[in-house]
C-alpha cells in the first residue's frame, strides 16, 4: 500500500462496522502497523472490531492527546518518512476534526507527506443534515466555556450571528454537563430561536430533534450521559 498518513474514522458508538464504514477502510487498516491514536486501548478495540485477528502485538501505537509533548508528535511520523503507511485513529468519528489528530496532520502537510482522509461518520456533518438548518453556512464552535457567565455570553454571541449572518451555530458539551447547557439555552436564548439536539447519531437509540426554544421547555429528555451536538438557527 502507498505510504501515506491515513485518517481512519471510527464508529460513533456501538455500531456495526458495515453500517457506517466502507469496505475499503478495512483493506487500508489491514495493511497498517503504525498508528497514532487518541487512546491506545480504544484503538485496539476498534482494530479488533474491524479485523478480529488483527496483529495487535505486531503493531506500534503512538498516543496523541492533550498531554502529548509537541516535540514527541514530530517523531510519530518517522515510520512514514521511512516508507511505511501510518494510520490516525481518534476516540470516535473522524480524526483531526475537533481532535488532537489535527496536529500531526499539520506536520505531515508541512513536510510534504501525503495525507489520505478516509470516508466515515462525522457527528458534525450528520447533525447539520438532520437539523433542517442552513447547511451552506455553518460554524462548529467546539466546547463552550465552563464558567456560567462566559458560557451565556458565548450563547448570546452565537445567537446574534444566526440572525445577522444566517449561519448555523454548532457546539458540544461534556455529557455530564448537557443538562446545564440545555438549561442555559432555554433560559437565555430567544423563544423563537430554533435548537436542534442531536445525540448518539448512527446508533440504535439515535436522537435528532429540532424545536424552538419555547417548544423545548418541559420536553427535554435526559441526556446527562449521552454525547450530544447542539445546533442553533433562526
Amino acid at each position: 500500500m502507498e505510504p501515506a498518513l491515513y485518517l481512519i474514522p471510527v464508529t460513533l458508538g456501538d455500531t456495526a462496522i458495515d453500517k457506517v464504514l466502507p469496505g475499503y477502510n478495512s483493506e487500508v487498516i489491514a495493511s497498517i502497523r503504525h498508528f497514532i491514536v487518541e487512546d491506545v486501548r480504544s484503538a485496539r478495540r476498534f482494530l479488533r472490531k474491524v479485523h478480529p485477528q488483527f496483529d495487535i502485538d505486531g503493531s506500534q501505537f503512538y498516543e496523541l492527546n492533550k498531554h502529548t509533548a509537541p516535540e514527541a508528535v514530530v517523531g510519530y511520523l518517522k515510520p512514514l518518512l521511512a516508507g511505511n503507511p501510518v494510520g490516525v485513529i481518534s476516540e470516535a468519528g473522524c480524526p483531526a476534526v475537533a481532535d488532537p489528530g489535527a496536529d500531526v496532520v499539520a506536520i505531515a502537510q508541512r513536510k510534504g507527506l501525503k495525507v489520505v482522509p478516509l470516508v466515515g461518520p462525522s457527528s458534525i456533518i450528520l447533525s447539520v443534515m438532520a437539523s433542517g438548518f442552513n447547511g451552506q453556512s455553518f460554524a462548529f464552535n467546539g466546547y463552550l466555556p465552563v464558567k456560567t457567565d462566559e458560557r451565556i455570553k458565548a450563547l448570546r454571541k452565537f445567537e446574534q450571528r444566526i440572525y445577522n449572518e444566517e449561519q448555523t451555530q454548532l457546539f458540544i458539551e461534556t455529557p455530564y454537563r448537557n443538562g446545564k447547557m440545555i438549561e442555559d439555552i432555554l433560559t437565555h436564548c430567544r423563544p423563537q430561536t430554533k435548537l436542534c439536539i442531536a445525540a448518539n447519531l448512527t446508533c440504535d437509540d439515535e436522537f435528532a430533534q429540532t424545536r424552538t426554544v419555547k417548544e423545548w421547555k418541559g420536553r427535554v429528555p435526559d441526556l446527562s450521559k449521552i454525547p450530544c451536538i447542539f445546533l442553533l438557527y433562526k
